[in-house]
Formats: structure tokens, C-alpha cells, sequence
């Protein structure tokens, strides 16, 4: 079942219509996500095709990202995906805290496009199997004006932030 994300109220994106996300387990340690954006997607500047590669950053630019708070602590996992197939991974103990850099995660991202969609699908492996998770599913849309727009699950009042506790909306068995 695709999940809608929402704009921030703060923001807006002319290029964009709507994006939604289908969130699966395929296995217990594995999360796959296919996001589809759906609108004038030439409008929105996408990252060139690149070698599949760990690159910080990202999220300043058209990207797609989930964060994923396994069992019931407070420690969680952050990825983004780019259009490119840039990838980048970090793991914190808490709110923003101790954020570690992973290094050499097991995922891989397909990317298909056409004038009125940009899908990306992204799979990821060797994730903590136990159950529930908790997840985030976030995107960040770069128009071809320069304007940034930040999409959701669900906003917490204020500027955006994906990482906050609110925008865990979504849990998967």
C-alpha cells in the first residue's frame, strides 16, 4: 500500500504533485521502498547518473531518505538515496547523537523516469531483524529554480526535521 508524504506547510513545489511510498519487509532483515513522484518532474533538477557510491551531503540536493528505529529504543539508522544511486547511511544513539558513519552498507538503488514520474526504488540488507519497526519516510525535492521542498509522513510544528520522534510514522511488523 503506498504512503503519501506530505509538503511542509512552509513550503511549496510547483514541479511536484505528489510522492508516495511503498514500504515492505521482504525478508526480516531487509526493507525495500519504492518512492514515486508523481507531477512536471522536468522541473525538478535530478542528480546525473553516477557510479553506486557512499557520498555525504545529499540531502542538499533532490533526494529520498527513511529512518528506521528498530524495537523499542531510541537509537536509529538514517539513509538517503539519490536519483544518481549516491547512497549515504549513519546510525545514532539518539536525537541527532552520536551519529556514526556506515560505511559500507548493503543496499542497491534502481532508477526509472518519464515526463510525469521519477520512480526510485531502494533496497536495503543486513538490518536488524527484530520487530516492530519504526519508520520515517522523508524526501527532498530540488526544482530546477533552486527552491527546496521538504516531504513527509508527518511534520513536526516548525522548520522541517526528519529526524525528529513525530515523523516515525509508520511501523512495519
Amino acid at each position: 500500500m503506498p504512503h503519501p508524504l506530505k509538503l511542509h506547510p512552509d513550503c511549496r513545489c510547483d514541479a511536484v504533485r505528489e510522492i508516495a511510498v511503498e514500504a515492505t519487509r521482504p525478508e526480516p532483515a531487509a526493507l525495500r521502498l519504492r518512492y514515486r513522484v508523481s507531477g512536471a518532474v522536468a522541473g525538478l533538477l535530478v542528480p546525473a547518473p553516477a557510479s553506486p557510491s557512499r557520498t555525504d551531503g545529499l540531502w542538499q540536493h533532490t533526494c529520498f531518505e527513511a529512518f528506521l528505529r528498530a524495537g523499542a529504543g531510541e537509537s536509529y539508522y538514517e539513509y538517503n538515496f539519490a536519483p544518481s544511486t549516491e547512497w549515504a547511511a549513519y546510525a545514532f544513539t539518539s536525537y541527532r547523537s552520536e551519529m556514526r558513519i556506515i560505511a559500507d552498507a548493503a543496499l542497491s538503488i534502481e532508477l526509472t523516469q518519464s515526463e510525469t514520474a521519477l520512480d526510485l526504488t531502494a533496497e536495503i540488507h543486513d538490518l536488524p531483524a527484530e520487530t516492530p519497526w519504526r519508520v520515517a519516510l522523508s524526501a527532498v525535492m530540488e526544482e530546477r529554480n533552486g527552491r527546496r521542498s521538504y516531504w513527509a509522513l508527518a511534520h513536526p510544528k516548525g522548520k522541517p526535521d526528519f529526524h525528529h520522534s513525530d515523523c516515525f510514522a509508520l511501523e512495519l511488523p
